[in-house]
């Protein structure tokens, strides 16, 4: 990935290699969509309150510098109380496995069926800075101070 370029351009090809024959390359709904949809390339079933790892049948090379987060799909979200385990999940620019989504059935009374080619999640290449982890005696004051959950309201 290029460093100079301009934020949210395209900045080079991300590499994937079909692990699985029914494995479905990422797509964009619109071309400038942020995220890049993941199918599944396995049947699941959720039964209500149930979690499950679905195969995408994809390895990706992320870039260095970069972080893939995996996100839930809102659509699934709203329409099935289908969303990601740990979301976001992360993918490392080391990683070269499988890329599994870990979906979470939040529905109390319906099942919920996955087939190859379904959208399940989405993929978001981020930016990442390090930094080393440094002990210090005590921190900058700031106007937020503690101040944690709920702290600014509802």
């Amino acid at each position: 990935m290029a460093e100079d370029a301009p934020s949210g351009e395209a900045v080079g090809e991300l590499r994937f290699v079909k692990l699985n024959e029914k494995a479905t390359l990422p797509t964009r709904a619109h071309d400038n969509d942020a995220g890049l949809d993941l199918y599944a390339a396995e049947s699941a079933r959720l039964a209500p309150g149930a979690r499950v790892s679905v195969g995408t049948g994809l390895a990706v090379q992320i870039p260095d510098g970069v972080g893939g987060l995996v996100l839930p799909r809102s659509g699934m979200a709203l329409k099935h109380g289908v969303t990601l385990v740990n979301s976001p999940g992360l993918i490392d620019p080391g990683y070269r496995g499988e890329v599994r989504v870990l979906l979470l059935n939040a529905d109390r009374t319906q099942e919920f069926q996955i087939s190859p080619g379904d959208r399940i999640a989405q993929l978001l290449l981020v930016p990442v800075v390090h930094a080393s982890p440094h002990q210090a005696d005590a921190l900058d004051e700031s106007t937020r101070g503690e101040g944690g959950f709920g702290s600014t309201g509802f």
